[in-house]
């Protein structure tokens, strides 16, 4: 018996010889309180059963990944179960000495197999003929959340890339494909390669598809564990067509990111209460809200989402609107019944009038812009850049005598007619203006005419002199009666007092056509 001690001590030097040359670790956190540990393992070079690629390359990019998010980490790669179980026994002493706020996270590459509802992780020496010797030959999944549930720590991770083809196929009982899901303990989340029951796919370069994605999404800085998980699963479901679909359950109790996002550069006074209240409005989404954060800062930092909001706001309104039309009434009444009699083939949806509206009545260049963004092609498209060119030019009147910027850039030569005599505007009478190139001609006239001045200002000549009005706006007699007829709206009467390329008696005009019934 004196003999057999020396042989015991030896076999234990030599198992732990054998654990050093296969594991490596960083040195603890100087942060207990806030310790971040790790143990990987990437199991390829298996014995009895079938080898795989990937478990080790996947291992070794895991634990590189980690300890660069400030993880103190143990990779074992190629282990028996011996090894295995010491390693795992070792992390959940680690993890108890880390206290409370730690962080622990369990990484497993390798062959993984179900039986009877237990997952079981397998070591590289597994010798497998009878079912019932499993759990003897391998290690049971469950053994892990024990070893970290035992350390009371506030959040644990465990991810399994472990459900690649069943190693076992020809042992009886246990033919089974993939792993079963696991109930996670409180404060766990459990990932796993793909959905229960189903198999992951090994990958065909050197790393598994999951493996490479969640290597991916865990370094994107400030995003929460929850969502970096959606990502992968998002991923693999692309690279795999639909084939492999990763799985997660979760009972965190606290909030984790594996990377902190970067901290926010430190602001002026003025920057900050632009800050608080871009999100304020943001968190309202009133477009009223926004409207006005336009008008306060609109150039500011959150400008270009501002507007982009408030499109996507207005969208969503006009649409309930547009439903709420459409099974009883109109939204937008017609301030002259003659109106009513119009029957345009053009007509706009009562969605798209009363975003437009809206617009009119805020007189704001953001409501405008947000007009554009959700009707580009829309009836009042044309109308919205005029008002938009005005805003940004500071032009809000039209020349009374609207000489004065004809006068500037005279429209091309065009026949002209007796001064008219006022009365009924229909189509085709002849409207009555100072302006002498659409004194006397019709509204049917004026359309195939080049206007007096540029339609926007700064706009190259090439764009607009000598070309017919018609060519630019296609005009044709519905859609203009269309846009006539929103002059009657009490809403739309700012928009007579603003710029047009022949003056303000052509809306004038417009507007006591739309009330002729567009005669």
């Amino acid at each position: 018996m004196k003999h057999l001690f020396p042989v015991f001590a030896l076999i234990a030097l030599l198992a732990g010889l054998a654990l050093a040359t296969d594991v490596s670790a960083d040195s603890p956190t100087d942060t207990p309180g806030a310790a971040r540990l790790a143990l990987i393992i990437g199991n390829s070079g298996y014995r009895s059963v079938s080898e795989l690629d990937n478990p080790v390359h996947d291992a070794r990019l895991i634990a590189k990944t980690l300890k660069g998010l400030g993880f103190s980490v143990t990779t074992a790669v190629d282990l028996g179960q011996i090894e295995m179980k010491r390693a795992i026994a070792q992390f959940g002493r680690d993890l108890r000495a880390a206290g409370s706020d730690a962080t622990g996270l369990f990484y497993y590459a390798g062959h993984g197999v179900q039986s009877f509802g237990n997952n079981y992780l397998l070591p590289v020496d597994v010798a497998l003929s009878d079912a019932a010797d499993l759990d003897l030959m391998a290690v049971e999944a469950q053994t892990v959340l024990r070893q970290m549930a035992s350390a009371r720590n506030r959040t644990n991770l465990v991810i399994l890339d472990a459900c690649r083809n069943n190693p076992f196929e020809n042992v009886a009982d246990l033919d089974e494909s993939g792993l079963a899901e696991m109930k996670a303990p409180t404060g766990t989340f459990l990932a796993y390669a793909t959905a229960p029951g189903a198999v992951a796919m090994d990958g065909e370069g050197n790393n598994s598809p999951f493996t490479k994605a969640l290597a991916e999404q865990i370094a994107v800085p400030g995003q929460p564990v929850e969502q970096a998980f959606k990502e992968v699963r998002r991923a693999v479901l692309a690279q795999s067509k639909g084939q492999q679909t990763p799985w997660d359950t979760s009972s965190l109790v606290s909030d984790f990111v594996f990377a902190q996002a970067p901290p926010e550069p430190v602001l002026t006074a003025a920057e900050m209460e632009e800050l608080q209240l871009w999100r304020s409005v943001q968190a309202a989404r009133d477009p009223v809200q926004l409207m006005l954060f336009l008008r306060g800062y609109p150039e500011g930092q959150f400008a270009g989402q501002a507007r982009t909001l408030l499109a996507e706001v207005m969208a969503e309104e006009l649409s309930g609107s547009s439903s709420a039309n459409s099974s009883g009434g109109s939204a937008v009444q017609s301030a002259e019944p003659a109106a009513a009699q119009v029957a345009s083939p053009v007509a706009p949806a009562a969605a798209e009038t009363a975003m437009f509206e809206a617009a009119q009545t805020a007189g704001e260049l953001a409501a405008y812009e947000a007009y554009l963004q959700s009707y580009p092609a829309g009836v009042y498209a044309e109308m919205a850049q005029i008002e938009i060119a005005a805003l940004r030019s500071g032009t809000s009147t039209d020349p009374i005598g609207e000489g004065t910027q004809a006068a500037a850039a005279p429209a091309q030569a065009a026949p002209t007619k007796p001064l008219a005599e006022a009365g009924p505007v229909t189509f085709a009478s002849p409207l009555v203006s100072d302006l002498e190139q659409i004194n006397g001609f019709s509204l049917e006239e004026i359309v195939e005419l080049s206007p007096a001045f540029p339609p926007i200002e700064g706009l190259p000549e090439s764009y607009w002199k000598d070309q017919t009005c018609s060519s630019c706006h296609q005009w044709s007699r519905e859609r203009l009666c269309t846009q006539a007829t929103t002059y009657l709206s009490l809403n739309m009467q700012r928009s007579l007092s603003k710029q047009h390329p022949f003056g303000g008696v052509v809306k004038r005009s417009l507007k006591s056509w739309a009330a002729g019934g567009c005669q």
